[in-house]
């Protein structure tokens, strides 16, 4: 089991098409409507496991104040700004696709922030405080970003929003916090993290799979009436990506030494995805959540195969490190 498990973790540039393509199928052929019942259950699977590894106590460590900042102000200052233009410049007529953009945009960093900066031997401690920050202050910002940028054309739904952001990050959030202490209580923190550590992001992989599948099935029948409509997703995202690998890249090299600029560059570019398509399935109402969480599942191939090719040319970019590589790997 947990070798298919791994499978599908390392290889999301190809089972997350696959889900994509079996959900419009099983949608084509069938009435998906029963699936919406699997939303929640789904989106605990896919957030709960990634908060078990998420180590927030690190936050208060110092050291690294300059590169945190410069982080941040690229991801609320810069990004969402840029993800707005990219949907007010394709989809100006499907504010919902731009809305999804945009989600996809807000909430920066994820565990794989942490795998990255640890494959290219980058400042792992720097990473892992940009994940917890990021992912703090993106939930907390989303609704206000979303209302301001997007509600004269689609009805955002503050309260709902900020009632699922509760249930689906900051509720897991602590209920993996207390998880991971009583794992480590109870099992000692050797075998926690030699055993069971690297087993939860396999557990998240499957709610990311799962909600790719729904929300493709409830969309199947616009999707086969239009059928370039998700490639038609493919050039905004990679405008996108290529644009913040660059800022960052010219920031982390101009302003940084090499690990804390690799950290930078992960810690902007990596967005949250899981969040954004727990939000969007989730706030939405099944409908408009489907029709926002299309462009989400597109940039995770984006996404992935972006940070894989980036991490080959680190060294080309920031020069060699003799540090070994370490990971900390999660959806």
């Amino acid at each position: 089991m947990w070798k298919v498990l791994g499978f599908f973790q390392k290889n999301l540039i190809w089972s997350i098409p696959a889900c994509m393509v079996a959900g419009i199928l099983v949608g084509a052929l069938t009435d998906p409507s029963a699936l919406t019942v699997l939303i929640i259950p789904l989106t605990f699977l896919m957030v709960y496991p990634m908060m078990i590894n998420l180590q927030i106590q690190q936050v208060l460590s110092g050291g690294d104040l300059k590169v945190q900042l410069v982080t941040q102000l690229i991801n609320f200052g810069v990004v969402p700004f840029f993800a707005f233009g990219m949907g007010w410049l394709f989809f100006a007529d499907r504010p919902l696709v731009a809305l999804g953009l945009l989600l996809a945009s807000l909430l920066p960093t994820s565990g794989m922030t942490i795998s990255w900066t640890g494959f290219a031997k980058g400042n792992l401690s720097a990473a892992v405080k940009m994940t917890v920050i990021g992912l703090i202050l993106g939930s907390v910002a989303t609704p206000f970003y979303a209302k301001w940028l997007m509600g004269a054309v689609v009805d955002i739904p503050l309260a709902s929003i900020f009632r699922q952001i509760v249930i689906i990050v900051f509720l897991p959030m602590i209920l993996g916090f207390v998880t991971r202490i009583s794992l480590i209580q109870a099992v000692g923190a050797d075998k926690y993290n030699k055993n069971l550590k690297q087993k939860f992001p396999a557990f998240s992989t499957i709610g990311v799979l799962g909600i790719v599948f729904v929300a493709m099935a409830l969309k199947a029948k616009d999707i086969i009436a239009h059928p370039l409509v998700l490639l038609s997703f493919l050039i905004p995202l990679s405008i996108l990506y290529i644009g913040n690998f660059l800022l960052s890249t010219i920031i982390g090299k101009v302003f940084f030494n090499r690990g804390d600029a690799i950290a930078l560059v992960y810690g902007t570019v990596m967005r949250n995805l899981s969040i954004a398509l727990a939000i969007a399935m989730t706030a939405f109402g099944k409908e408009q959540g489907s029709e926002i969480a299309l462009i989400v599942a597109m940039a995770y191939i984006i996404q992935v195969q972006a940070a894989a090719w980036y991490v080959r040319f680190t060294d080309r970019i920031f020069g060699p490190s003799s540090d070994p590589p370490r990971s900390e790997q999660s959806v």
